[in-house]
């Protein structure tokens, strides 16, 4: 009963921290020189997006199961919408050899993962874009990767839908997409004990 109490207290934790984090981002407004240091050609679109999504970084277990959940090879182009510190992008190029593309519209967090990227030596099969994620074409993806909450996902889905191939995956960290059925939904427990789950849906 003890052990039942304490994994309901570490998952009503968890959420919790998702949703302070997404209201601190609502709240902090976004500097108006961010842009300034962006490469040519690449912009930040859309800057409420900056507030609207709060980054959270994906354990790197979790990264892992995603990943082996979507059955990813070497054949795939992967694309993680929001990518953070690149370390799903980085994973399924490192650890997959799968081809991979990260679209993040924070530049500080894209300038960290476009550097380690440069600094793994994996610039053949990884990069990212400093772009808006519903600017951006997946129509190339075969998988696509998300830790967006329920309410982007929901904005999301038309997107997918217009661009995505069939038979390509889709794998969400914790929030799943509404309107869609999934194939798979698994629960795991990260190193630090807090549980997750990932769900699967494949493109009819």
């Amino acid at each position: 009963m003890r052990n039942s109490i304490d994994r309901f207290t570490v998952a009503l934790f968890s959420a919790s921290f998702v949703l302070i984090m997404a209201t601190l981002f609502y709240l902090v407004p976004v500097p108006s020189g961010a842009a300034q240091t962006v490469p040519a050609g690449q912009g930040l679109g859309n800057t409420t997006l900056l507030k609207r999504v709060p980054y959270v970084p994906t354990p790197q277990d979790v990264v892992e199961k995603m990943l082996d959940l979507a059955k990813v090879t070497s054949d795939d182009v992967v694309y993680d919408m929001g990518s953070g510190d690149g370390r799903i992008v980085i994973t399924a190029a490192q650890k997959y050899g799968a081809h991979a593309v990260g679209v993040e519209i924070n530049p500080d967090l894209y300038r960290q993962s476009r550097d380690r990227i440069k600094e793994l030596g994996l610039d053949d099969r990884a990069r990212v874009m400093c772009e808006d994620m519903f600017d951006v074409s997946v129509k190339r993806a075969t998988v696509v990767t998300l830790y967006l909450l329920t309410s982007s996902n929901e904005k999301m889905r038309p997107k997918l839908e217009r661009e995505l191939h069939s038979g390509t995956r889709v794998v969400c960290h914790d929030f799943h997409i509404p309107g869609w059925d999934p194939e798979q939904v698994v629960e795991v427990n990260s190193k630090n004990n807090i549980p997750h789950k990932i769900y699967l849906y494949v493109r009819p």
